[in-house]
C-alpha cells in the first residue's frame, strides 16, 4: 500500500487531502512537523508527502514555502480541500472562554472568536488540538479542527461552520522523488531570485507575456541568507516538458542569479 505522510495528528485537514487526492487505498503517516513530512520521502519511508502552501482566507503557509525551496522532491500533484472548522469541547457555547488550535485555524475564525471573546492559544496542529483540549478536560477550553477529528477523539462538537468565511480552500501540494506527465493542462511552479537592478523582474514577467503563458500566482519570500533580498515562488499554466514552455525557461533563467522548477503537474480544481 502506498505510504503519505502529512504533518499532524489523525483527522487533520491534511490527512483528509491526501486521501482525496490518491483514489487507491492509502497508508497515512502522521508526523509532527513539515520538514519531517518532506524528510520521509526524501528518505523513502513514505513514497508521498502532502504540503498545505496557502489558504483562501489567511494566504499563504510561509514555512511551507521556505521548504519548498531547499528540498529535492518534485511537486506532482496539488489538490484544493475545503476547510470546515468546528468548535469541539465538552462545555457550552457560553461557557467557553479559551480557544486552542493552529494559527492558520484561529484566524480563519477570528470574526467568531472576537465576536466571543475568547483567549486564543496556538497549537502545531488542529487535530492535536483536539488531544489537548480532551487532556485538559475543562468546560471553558474548547478547540477548533474538523468534524472528523471531533470523531476520532471523541469530543463533541459545540458549534459548526464558524470560520469567518464559508467558502474556505486550502491548497495542498502532493510531493515525490516522481514526475508528472503532460496532460494538456498542466501547471508549473519555479523560484527563483533576481539581481538588485531596475527592471530585472518586469524582465522576467515580460517573458509570459511574450510567450502568452499565463502567471497565475507570483509571491516573494525572503532568501534568509541576505536581509531584504527576495526568492520569487511562481505557478503558471502549461508543463516544463513543453517546447515553449521550456524555451521560456531558459530564457527566464538567463536573468537570474537562481532558478529552480520545483514540478509541473495536473491542474487541479475547486470542488
Amino acid at each position: 500500500m502506498v505510504k503519505v505522510s502529512f504533518q499532524g495528528e489523525r483527522g487533520a485537514y491534511s490527512e483528509a487531502a491526501a486521501r482525496s487526492f490518491f483514489t487507491d487505498e492509502i497508508e497515512t503517516i502522521p508526523l509532527p512537523t513539515f520538514a519531517e513530512v518532506l524528510e520521509s520521502t526524501d528518505k523513502d519511508k513514505t513514497e508521498y508527502s502532502v504540503l498545505p502552501v496557502e489558504n483562501s482566507l489567511e494566504g499563504s503557509v510561509g514555512e511551507s514555502y521556505d521548504l519548498l525551496y531547499s528540498t529535492k522532491l518534485n511537486v506532482m500533484g496539488e489538490i484544493y480541500h475545503r476547510i470546515e472548522h468546528c468548535l469541539i469541547g465538552n462545555g457550552k457555547l457560553d461557557e467557553v472562554d479559551t480557544v486552542y488550535s493552529h494559527p492558520q485555524a484561529l484566524g480563519q475564525c477570528r470574526n467568531f472568536i472576537q465576536k466571543k471573546n475568547m483567549k486564543t492559544v496556538p497549537t502545531y496542529d488542529t487535530a492535536g488540538s483536539v488531544r489537548i483540549i480532551k487532556e485538559i478536560n475543562k468546560g471553558n477550553v474548547s478547540c477548533i479542527a474538523s468534524k472528523s477529528a471531533s470523531e476520532i477523539y471523541n469530543m463533541p462538537i459545540i458549534s459548526e461552520n464558524i470560520a469567518d468565511n464559508l467558502n474556505n480552500y486550502t491548497r495542498f501540494l502532493v510531493l515525490s522523488k516522481n514526475t508528472s506527465d503532460e496532460t494538456g493542462n498542466d501547471k508549473t511552479s519555479i523560484i527563483f531570485s533576481i539581481k538588485h537592478e531596475p527592471g530585472s523582474l518586469f524582465r522576467i514577467i515580460e517573458k509570459f507575456h511574450n510567450y502568452d503563458i499565463n502567471l497565475t500566482k507570483i509571491e516573494s519570500r525572503p532568501t534568509k541568507s541576505t536581509n531584504w533580498e527576495y526568492n520569487f515562488y511562481v505557478d503558471f499554466e502549461g508543463h516544463s516538458n513543453n517546447s515553449k514552455i521550456s524555451e521560456m525557461l531558459n530564457k527566464i533563467k538567463d536573468e537570474t542569479l537562481f532558478m529552480k522548477i520545483l514540478g509541473s503537474y495536473p491542474s487541479a480544481k475547486l470542488d
